[in-house]
């Protein structure tokens, strides 16, 4: 059995994720990670940044809002994402259904327990088609415009009677998030600036066009689950499970589909690609400051391989991570902004000068990149709260 040391997991992690050498476009970066984190509107855009020479963010701008060539779409552990347009009939098929299904039943359940509507599907219904009729007439439109314009948007509900966290919420966001996840309308320009989210939202069909026949699951399945192993393989079952945000069984039978084969993780059982067996050569030294979310950071379920002894300072407490600094394929400690915006490093490991220089120069090179603007991750870590 084919055994992978963590020293050679960080090796295949500093190639195949962009950190120790460039990608080659936003497509394709997007495309090898099946998708980039993007529930913090900033964090697509400094993941980037770390892995393509050159970035700026009119290039991710111009790929979502002009070109088209990627797409913001809700998918894994009902999660945001920033998709390769071209997969989106994959991830719908592979994960998106599955969570639009959930949302759904959860809020016919919520609107007939309101007293919105006797029948909560029917209400439901009714609502996303006026959503949709109204956008291929009038074009992309903000929620707040969406709900003052239709009738069948109105309505709330109290997520927790008898609690002081609870009160009267809105169903209309609800609404849109299953027209989205479900692929009927999609986040069109951002009417904010790239570290915020104000979408106008389009009718799938006016934005992209034809995406394609529907894909057939089982095919959707092996191809996102081939994708992911190449990316982030080897790795456990609870890997594979947990990052797609299904169930054991779904993960087996990928994995059967797709002829992986075992591995030997230090001790623990993992999976690669028959094909993917080769020896990784150990990569020059490397440095990265990633985003809080980053796609690397939240990458697999069993993490202390190249975490370093430092999950509790790095993620919070509900396995949010923060902003991570990296040398060689472990995380080393975080960064954040000074009082003059400055980018600073929070080192938890002793790295040596060459590895302290290096990263400080990337520290440097964020801050002039970032031009001013202020970065607050969306779930900062406890290691960001302390500073």
């Amino acid at each position: 059995m084919r055994t992978f040391t963590p020293a050679e997991r960080r090796a295949r992690l500093a190639r195949r994720h962009f950190l120790s050498r460039p990608g080659p476009s936003v497509p394709a970066v997007t495309a090898d990670f099946v998708g980039l984190h993007a529930t913090d509107p900033a964090t697509p855009y400094l993941s980037l940044w770390a892995r393509l020479s050159g970035f700026t963010v009119t290039d991710l701008d111009a790929q979502l809002y002009q070109q088209r060539t990627v797409v913001k779409h809700l998918a894994m552990r009902r999660t945001l994402w920033v998709v390769r347009t071209q997969d989106l009939p994959a991830v719908q098929a592979a994960a998106s259904d599955r969570v639009a299904d959930n949302e759904r039943r959860r809020l016919i359940a919520d609107a007939q327990k309101a007293g919105v509507a006797a029948d909560g599907s029917r209400w439901l219904d009714t609502a996303c088609d006026a959503v949709v009729s109204h956008l291929r007439e009038q074009g992309p439109t903000p929620a707040a415009q969406l709900r003052a314009a239709l009738p069948a948007l109105h309505g709330s509900y109290d997520p927790a009677p008898d609690r002081s966290w609870g009160g009267e919420t809105p169903l209309a966001p609800r609404v849109l998030t299953v027209l989205g996840v479900r692929g009927d309308i999609v986040r069109g320009p951002n009417d904010g600036a790239w570290t915020t989210s104000r979408p106008r939202w389009a009718a799938m069909s006016d934005w992209l066009g034809t995406t394609g026949a529907a894909a057939d699951p089982e095919l959707a399945r092996a191809q996102l689950v081939r994708t992911w192993l190449r990316t982030f393989g080897p790795a456990t079952l609870t890997d594979i499970k947990w990052w797609f945000g299904n169930t054991l069984t779904w993960a087996r039978t990928a994995l059967r589909d797709i002829d992986a084969v075992e591995v030997d993780l230090d001790g623990i059982a993992g999976y690669a690609l028959p094909d993917d067996l080769d020896v990784e050569p150990e990569p020059e030294p490397w440095g990265a400051l990633l985003p809080g979310l980053d796609v690397t950071t939240m990458g697999w379920f069993d993490r202390d391989w190249y975490l370093g002894g430092h999950r509790s300072q790095v993620f919070d407490s509900n396995g949010n991570a923060g902003p991570t600094a990296w040398w060689n394929g472990r995380v080393v400690g975080g960064w954040g902004q000074g009082a003059d915006g400055r980018v600073e490093l929070h080192l938890l490991d002793e790295i040596g000068r060459d590895g302290t220089r290096q990263l400080q120069r990337r520290a440097d090179a964020l801050t002039e990149w970032l031009a001013g603007v202020r970065i607050k991750p969306r779930f900062p870590s406890p290691l960001s709260k302390a500073r």
